[in-house]
């Protein structure tokens, strides 16, 4: 098992929190982290679910007991930055357990199926589910069925 002591691993990515499932979302610059994670904040609220940013942009990742931890950055927490206008506060919580990572990847590079895919980060074995880079439309549903979220739940 990883050292909990050690340096936090720094992540080019979006976290959130959706229910009681953290999601981590990866991709190049300008493939639509915050653009997806925006959608999925505004998904869970329409219908009621908990759902809070975790941190945008860059995170700090650690393994603790076993389980892939992500937590924003003092400077940037709370903040979201949105594209062409920069960076604007929003609701969050401190630190996730990570459930799920997406990666935003070109279409294609997807696989058709990818129920057992996963991703190791930090020591750390976590599902992963790759959606086209974006793609909000495409994005949603698949996240909704994964996690599962209304109308899936």
């Amino acid at each position: 098992m990883p050292d909990t002591a050690a340096k936090p691993l720094n992540i080019h990515g979006t976290a959130l929190l959706i229910g009681e499932r953290g999601v981590l979302i990866t991709g190049p610059s300008g493939a639509g982290k915050t653009t997806l994670a925006l959608a999925l904040l505004d998904h869970c609220r329409t219908r009621g679910m908990f759902s809070r940013l975790v941190g945008d942009d860059q995170l700090f990742a650690t393994a603790q007991g076993g389980r892939l931890v992500c937590r924003a950055p003092a400077t940037i927490a709370g903040l979201c930055e949105v594209h062409g206008i920069g960076p604007r506060p929003l609701a969050f919580e401190p630190a996730a357990v990570i459930d799920l990572v997406v990666r935003l990847v070109e279409p294609a590079d997807m696989a058709r199926l990818q129920d057992e895919a996963t991703e190791t980060i930090d020591g750390c074995r976590v599902p992963r589910i790759d959606i086209a880079r974006q793609n909000i439309t495409a994005a949603l549903p698949m996240l909704m069925a994964r996690l599962p979220i209304p109308p899936f739940s």
